[in-house]
């Protein structure tokens, strides 16, 4: 799934929308990482692989930004467990198992 992707710097989220309800991924900007700390998908949109598909399009983003990434979001964690690419852009200290 494709998605547009959305920084909202004043609610600090990425967000995208999808048959006109907004999913998103909050995250707090440090200076060793981008702290992605909750995802979250209306239930209307529940089973579609939007998180995933969201998840994906983020980390895409801040890598080609050159960010490492904290994910303190167990959803975002997971993502990254089952999809092992991801982890060279992890920061240092955070173990994704």
């Amino acid at each position: 799934m494709k998605l547009d992707i959305t920084k909202n710097l004043e609610r600090r989220r990425y967000e995208t929308e999808v048959n006109g309800y907004t999913a998103f991924i909050e995250y707090i900007k440090a200076k060793n990482a981008v702290y992605l700390t909750h995802t979250e998908v209306p239930a209307q949109l529940g089973g579609q692989g939007v998180g995933k598909s969201m998840v994906k399009a983020v980390l895409t983003l801040l890598k080609e930004e050159g960010q490492k990434v904290a994910p303190l979001c167990p959803f975002v964690a997971a993502y990254i467990k089952e999809n092992r690419e991801w982890v060279p852009i992890v920061a240092d200290g955070y173990n994704v198992g």
